[in-house]
Formats: structure tokens, sequence, C-alpha cells
């Protein structure tokens, strides 16, 4: 998936999201990075509002989408945590659980000033295959998808953000993925988010590296793939 996001608009963008889990024909929905805010570190320093616990009420209409459209989603989000906070993914299910939560484990030097590095791999089943939850660059380390295929994940779920320029790093990282016999699955943005211009390519590509399918700089667009043994 790639959303138009609203920089720094919670509201906007959980209703943009609930939208899109609405009328999306899928088992599994993966927003990128920070979906629900952007990469908007300013504001989120500024503003202890944007960032959002597991179980913050104004998650309802996402959770309720998910309920409606019987599917899982994977949200990313500031996440607040064990009196912590973190670029995480939010696994939303289809009853509108919390299926897992994960936090980013590789940062940035200007993200280690703003947030802390999560300390462990996350494995969701989602009909029946294993998912490996990984945001942007978690992926640039090679250790983080080899430790994920050799715990069993069969999909490697990449949530990020590669802004203009990054075309050959975006192909590079998912190549590692599915070269240890992974499905990749990847959202990123579209337009601009925190200064930054991306490109899209969000997609899904097969054990080996073969692209199932790759959107081009459309926002609020799918990347649709089944994902077979």
């Amino acid at each position: 998936m790639q959303p138009f996001t609203v920089p720094a608009d919670l509201s906007a963008n959980i209703a943009e999201h609930a939208r899109l889990l609405r009328i999306a024909d899928a088992d599994l929905c993966v927003f990128p990075e920070l979906s629900l805010t952007g990469l908007e570190f300013e504001a989120l320093a500024a503003d202890p509002g944007l960032w959002l616990a597991p179980d913050d009420p104004r998650l309802e209409p996402l959770r309720e989408a998910c309920r409606a459209g019987g599917l899982h989603a994977v949200i990313g989000l500031p996440l607040l945590a064990d009196g912590r906070r973190y670029i995480g993914s939010l696994v939303l299910g289809p009853a509108g659980e919390t299926v897992a939560t994960y936090a980013k484990r590789n940062l940035h030097n200007s993200e280690e000033k703003l947030f802390d590095a999560g300390e462990r791999q996350v494995i969701v089943d989602v009909g029946g295959k294993r998912l490996g939850l990984a945001i942007c660059l978690d992926a640039a380390n090679p250790d983080h998808p080899r430790e994920l295929a050799e715990a069993g994940a069969e999909v490697y779920v990449l949530s990020a953000l590669f802004s203009e320029g990054q075309e050959q790093r975006l192909l590079d990282q998912v190549g590692v993925a599915a070269g240890h016999g992974m499905w990749v699955v990847l959202s990123q943005y579209s337009g601009k988010t925190g200064g930054m211009a991306t490109f899209g390519g969000s997609g899904v590509w097969s054990p080996g590296g073969a692209a199932e399918v790759r959107l081009d700089g459309e926002v609020s667009e799918w990347a649709y793939a089944t994902i077979t043994s």
C-alpha cells in the first residue's frame, strides 16, 4: 500500500487508513514506516499527543475496518510501549485485535535522538504463512532477514521509506531478503514526507527476487499478489 499521508495529522491519516482497509480486497494490508504521521520528527518531538500505545482508543477506526473486512493490517506508527518510544509496526487481526507489535531495531543517527531501538525479531502467522516484520533500515542489515529466515519466516514484510535516488538500494535490500528464500512484501511512500521526496515502488517479490507486482509513484494504490507455497 502507498497511502496518502498528511504530515503529523493523526486524525486524517487514521481516517484514510481505515477507508483504504474497508475497500481493500485482501487478507493482509501493509503500510509504510510511520504511516500514521509521516516521518515528521520535529512534530513528534514537540507533540506528545502524536504518540500511540497499542491500546490507544484513537486506533479504533482501524480495528473496526479490520473487523469489517476480516483482514490483517500492518500499521506504521510512533509507538509507546513499556515507557519507551519506538518506530513501530502494529499488527491488527481480523477481529480487530492486536496480534503483535514490532519496534525497528536498526536506527539512523538522527532517529537515535528521538527513538529507542527495538530488541527482538517478530514473526506472526497470517493465513498459515509466517511473516517476519521489518522497518526500513532493518533491511540494510543483512543479519536481520537472515535471522528471520533461520527462525522460519516465509515472508519478509518491510515497511519503509526510500527517498529519490535510492531505487537501487531498494532493489538490493529486497534481493537480500528474497535470496534467503522468503517472499518480500514492501510498502513505501510516494510523494513527500519529512521533507524528503520519495518515488513509490511498493510491491511483492517471490523467493529468489522476481517481482510479482510493483507500483509506480501513485498514492493510495495497492500492489496485490497471491503468496503461494
